[in-house]
């Protein structure tokens, strides 16, 4: 009882449940907050740490960012918070001007992230850099990824957030996974646009994610890699720890460039395979434990390929178990 009696006196105070509403929206970092509601950085740093404390916000670490968000939804503590949220009146005029300063903060987050895109000249639209049919590769995942609901989503090499804006309307929750702090602030902006708060980003090594195994129950409904295993060292590695957090019968989905001899795309966007054969496609996925269901091809300067697997079996990616705590995080 003691934990629930301290979450509720670090919540009973006027501006720590502004904060509370705000994060319902996504994550923001205390700059952020800072213009939003019109207080001092001091003074705010402390209602952040007593939420933080209680368990009501979770704070992440992104380069010299941190960034608060609500936990997870279907924690006690994450519940709790949004029953709380949900209690506050829609037309509280406070509210609403936070809600207004808000808005405009994500727009000039979104303009900033693409501005600084575009100032370093970084081409993080891989598909349109290769002049692929990106609307038809796009519908083919959609559609490989099913019509019911998606359950737990997660999209490793996440990038842009694409994926997750494509899935994340039919899923229960959606994660994003990329080593760039670059690619999550794109990514961050677009979904908050999208109004997709129930998913979220972390800066992680795809080879050792920061999650815990799946089973029969727990894991990720759907994990995706687009465009991912071409950049990969040791993609064998990726796919056995994608379906390492999938749970058993949860579905694999593998957006990847067929065979190809555009060799010179190893130094122009850094490619470490030039696509992959469907034999050693299916042999990749066959060893990390996926039974192949399906594949998809899409005809274009290189064929684009999209392969569909279950999780039938448990495997071990690695000999050595993630670090859990070796990861920073992000939201929306």
């Amino acid at each position: 009882m003691e934990p629930f009696i301290t979450s509720l006196r670090a919540a009973a105070e006027p501006t720590r449940m502004r904060i509370l509403a705000l994060c319902a929206r996504g994550a923001f970092c205390v700059s952020e907050l800072v213009t939003i509601l019109g207080q001092s950085q001091p003074s705010l740093s402390r209602h952040l740490r007593l939420l933080v404390e209680a368990g009501l916000l979770r704070r992440q670490q992104e380069g010299v960012f941190s960034w608060f968000a609500l936990p997870d939804a279907a924690s006690p503590r994450g519940e709790l918070a949004r029953a709380l949220i949900a209690r506050l009146p829609e037309d509280d005029s406070v509210l609403a001007t936070d809600r207004r300063m808000a808005a405009q903060t994500l727009s000039e987050r979104a303009r900033a992230a693409s501005e600084s895109f575009r100032d370093r000249g970084a081409n993080w639209d891989e598909m349109t850099a290769l002049g692929l049919p990106t609307a038809e590769v796009e519908a083919a995942l959609t559609n490989s990824a099913g019509t019911l609901p998606l359950g737990r989503v997660l999209d490793i090499g996440t990038g842009t957030g694409r994926v997750l804006e494509l899935l994340g309307a039919r899923a229960e929750s959606g994660l994003g996974i990329d080593a760039s702090a670059q690619m999550l602030k794109l990514a961050r902006a677009r979904l908050a646009q999208a109004g997709l708060a129930h998913c979220t980003l972390r800066q992680a090594d795809m080879y050792r994610l920061p999650l815990p195994d799946g089973s029969a129950t727990e894991g990720f409904n759907r994990t995706v890699l687009q465009m991912v295993l071409h950049h990969a060292e040791d993609p064998e590695a990726v796919l056995q720890e994608a379906a390492r957090v999938t749970r058993t019968g949860g579905k694999i989905i593998v957006v990847e460039l067929g065979a190809h001899t555009a060799h010179a795309l190893s130094e122009t966007l850094a490619h470490r395979h030039p696509g992959f054969a469907p034999a050693r496609m299916r042999a990749m996925m066959q060893a990390a434990g996926l039974s192949v269901d399906g594949t998809v091809t899409i005809p274009g300067p290189i064929p684009t390929e999209i392969w569909s697997g279950s999780v039938h079996t448990r495997t071990a990616a690695t000999d050595t178990p993630p670090l859990v705590s070796d990861f920073r995080e992000a939201h929306p």
